[in-house]
């Protein structure tokens, strides 16, 4: 047992959501409890990760000469295709090693059931807009609010400035646009109307420059490495934000645990194994299993009145289940989506100044709404700045290659001529990555087998998963527009999806193709406006359990083309208003009748 302490909450998860809850609770004065799986520090994969806290590797895939795959780590994976994305157990989670990209979803992407496929959402755009700004604040985000108005089809509130000015696009982002922006190309599935092309700036969760007009001319105090204002801290352009920013300027949960008030409270190497419940169904507490830097494995309880999962969408999957609760719907663990990436990938005519800046400043985002999307799945495109690391891997396979076989007599270069080789081929490196939105399918799912256990003796997650036809439809279609966005931007396409480089490789109608996993987990919790159809509510409440909530991406009915990190944000704000509320609620004072105020007897 942990004591007599009782907290108000218990949040599961030190990530970007569990993170942004505790924080605002603790804000005002709720006594919160945060349990992370991982160490209290680190950052990168495999870095002060602990047994006890095992997590997936994409080195975890590997592709078979003849085709197929074959998983060798934490997911058992038995499906068609493998779930090709992974996540880190850390403090902080996988927000300390994102890309630091924060798009907002499209008004249509809120109801994909008007075009045919996965599931609606309970609620709108419109509804979640007040908390895609909180969210913006809390993330400091960079973008323009005129280009995504005009560009992207976004709507604001008149007067609405992002927290930062825009980053500076990438000289590969001015060299695309400059033979891209105003032409036109065919969009398979679009019919005969073809798509206007533009490069866009991406919104970014990284310091830029404050903006001054932000909150009606206040302007906005960014966070710096500690969680404290530091105006300093500011995007340098450096192409090693993952696992770490140099300068400080991207953010992570880090900044926001900085900001927690007194009243909150983190366990760091805590295995949440069971959410206990009372005789009604509500949530009392969890069970969790520690282990501190030296010692064995110990059980302990803790009590709440209300218990948040925010430890990802299949972490969150994987503990409803081994609790055996919210699964009235059947529809725990179901829906498993992620963001399948066809990666291309070439070199430009000239040099373009590869491997400065994030990975990616801008894209192109003609093809994320829209008719077409009944027939193949839409897709952003993201203008990759790190030349070919996704596609191939680090700089060296490329020198490597030049030293084996590339001279005259065979033996391959050396000396000046493999310098400037090196030069040449690297600085003319170039890659779109096409992120296809994957519907929710209640047959893609998380579950659980006890004869695969992990570390701390609990059952891993058993992943079952595979693309639909539609979005085999949208990777065809994303390639036939990467051919002719190479055609117009005069690039050498060297994309080659050979089986032992792609774990994830399929052939669809004669044509081979490979995707690789985004990290975009969502849909195991899913939202829904019936307890029978669904696990949580538009407030990211179980239905089955008072005082339990599962946020997260995993409670996303759509994951549409935008990366979701800024999404699951405004839901876990919105669902700590709603908590807050409930808890105020429950403390206010039942007022007692007159004759009792005036003294008379009862």
């Amino acid at each position: 047992m942990t004591g007599a302490v009782h907290y108000d909450v218990i949040v599961v998860g030190g990530g970007v959501a569990g993170s942004l809850v505790a924080r605002q609770l603790g804000e005002g004065g709720r006594r919160v409890l945060v349990l992370e799986a991982g160490a209290r520090t680190g950052g990168g994969p495999g870095a002060d990760a602990d047994a006890a806290a095992p997590g997936p590797e994409v080195s975890d895939l590997t592709g078979l000469e003849g085709g197929g795959y074959r998983a060798d780590g934490y997911f058992v994976q038995r499906g068609p295709l493998p779930y090709a994305s992974a996540y880190v157990r850390v403090n902080g989670g996988t927000g300390t090693v994102w890309t630091g990209l924060t798009p907002r979803m499209l008004p249509e992407d809120f109801d994909t059931e008007a075009f045919g496929y996965g599931r609606s959402w309970p609620l709108s755009y419109e509804d979640l807009e007040p908390d895609y700004r909180a969210a913006e604040y809390e993330i400091g985000v960079s973008a323009d609010v005129e280009e995504q108005r005009s560009h992207v089809g976004l709507p604001f509130p008149e007067g609405y400035v992002f927290p930062m000015q825009a980053l500076p696009p990438s000289h590969l982002d001015s060299v695309v646009a400059g033979r891209l922006d105003g032409r036109r190309i065919t969009d398979p599935g679009a019919g005969p109307e073809p798509v206007e092309l533009r490069v866009v700036g991406t919104p970014h969760g990284r310091n830029g420059i404050p903006h001054p007009s932000y909150g009606g001319g206040a302007g906005y105090r960014p966070l710096g490495a500690h969680g404290l204002p530091d105006p300093g801290s500011r995007c340098a352009g450096s192409a090693t934000c993952i696992p770490h920013c140099p300068s400080h300027a991207k953010y992570t949960p880090l900044k926001t645990q900085a900001r927690w008030g007194p009243t909150v409270t983190l366990v760091d190497r805590a295995v949440v194994s069971r959410v206990l419940v009372g005789p009604g169904g509500r949530a009392t507490g969890v069970e969790y299993l520690t282990r501190p830097a030296a010692g064995p494995v110990s059980t302990r309880t803790v009590s709440a009145d209300v218990v948040v999962l925010a430890a990802h969408a299949v972490e969150n999957a994987r503990l409803l289940l081994l609790s055996g609760l919210a699964n009235r719907s059947d529809q725990v663990g179901r829906n498993l989506m992620d963001h399948p990436v066809l990666v291309t990938w070439g070199l430009m005519p000239e040099q373009v100044g590869p491997y400065r800046g994030p990975g990616s400043t801008s894209g192109l985002e003609g093809f994320r709404a829209g008719p077409a999307r009944r027939v193949r799945a839409p897709f952003r495109i993201e203008i990759g700045n790190w030349g070919w690391l996704w596609a191939k891997g680090p700089v060296g396979i490329e020198v490597a290659e030049l030293l084996r076989s590339t001279g005259a007599d065979g033996r391959g270069l050396r000396g000046p001529e493999l310098r400037r080789a090196v030069a040449d081929r690297v600085g003319r490196q170039f890659a779109l990555q096409f992120e296809m939105e994957q519907g929710a399918d209640p047959a893609n799912r998380v579950t659980l087998d006890p004869g695969h256990l992990d570390a701390s003796g609990l059952p891993r997650p058993v992943i079952t998963y595979d693309l639909s036809d539609h979005v085999k439809e949208g990777i065809a279609a994303a390639k036939a527009v990467s051919d002719q966005l190479f055609t117009l931007l005069g690039a050498e396409d060297h994309t080659d999806f050979a089986p032992a480089a792609w774990p994830g490789r399929f052939t669809h109608k004669d044509r081979a193709y490979g995707y690789r996993g985004a990290g975009h987990g969502a849909g195991t919790h899913i939202m829904g406006s019936s307890p029978g159809s669904s696990v949580v509510d538009r407030w990211q409440r179980c239905w089955d359990h008072p005082g339990l909530y599962a946020v997260g991406c995993g409670s996303m009915p759509s994951v549409a083309t935008s990366n979701p990190t800024l999404t699951m944000a405004a839901l876990a704000l919105r669902s700590a208003r709603r908590i807050e509320a409930e808890l105020a609620s429950r403390d206010r004072p039942v007022p007692l009748s007159p004759s009792r105020t005036s003294g008379a007897s009862p």
